[in-house]
């Protein structure tokens, strides 16, 4: 979980970046049960962005999780 925090906290970092690595976490937890904490994951992608930006990044995660 601290790689996709860090990038979340780093200015450098995009949506997209972001996105990227919530697919892995998507793919190494499909059921949401243990890799990740995902509550926290999203409180700061909305913290740093915005709700808009948070469906964006979702919407982008399972794109690249599904293959």
């Amino acid at each position: 979980m601290g790689q996709i925090m860090s990038e979340i906290a780093d200015p450098r970092m995009t949506r997209d970046d972001v996105a990227l690595t919530y697919a892995f976490g998507i793919r190494q937890d499909p059921k949401g049960l243990t890799v990740m904490d995902w509550k926290k994951v999203n409180e700061a992608i909305l913290a740093r962005w915005s709700m808009s930006a948070l469906r964006y990044i979702k919407e982008q995660a399972w794109k690249h999780a599904r293959g």
